[in-house]
């Protein structure tokens, strides 16, 4: 496997790191990991830019689920400094998965995100 898929692969487990993150300060801490500090977030729901409001984001979205983790859904698949991949959120209590999406990311030199633009494949009714 060349080493760019490790940098796509590692880039992606920092992602998961900060959208699992379950303390404030972990969460701030794992987004600077995975993060350039003037990455983006934009999806169906958000667009934002910088740490702070990225990390506000994730924390919005843990209060709106609690006891649902994120969790890779197949393979990270990347060339360039693109990947990308699709997930779930999954409880921890029963396994059910009622949102999922798929995402694309691009990286800086770093390995840190500079982009996400996600897009929401499953949400719940209601929703």
């Amino acid at each position: 496997m060349p080493a760019t898929a490790h940098r796509h692969e590692d880039a992606v487990a920092r992602y998961f790191e900060a959208w699992n993150a379950d303390s404030p300060a972990a969460r701030a801490k794992a987004v600077a990991a995975a993060w350039a500090e003037d990455g983006t977030y934009t999806d169906p729901l958000a667009d934002v830019s910088g740490h702070e409001e990225i990390t506000a984001v994730i924390a919005a979205a843990r209060e709106q689920f609690p006891g649902f983790e994120f969790r890779l859904n197949g393979g990270v698949d990347g060339h360039h400094g693109i990947a990308r991949f699709s997930w779930e959120l999954v409880s921890t209590a029963d396994g059910s998965a009622p949102v999922a999406g798929s995402d694309v990311i691009t990286l800086d030199g770093q390995g840190r995100i500079r982009a996400v633009l996600g897009f929401l494949d499953r949400v719940p009714a209601g929703a």
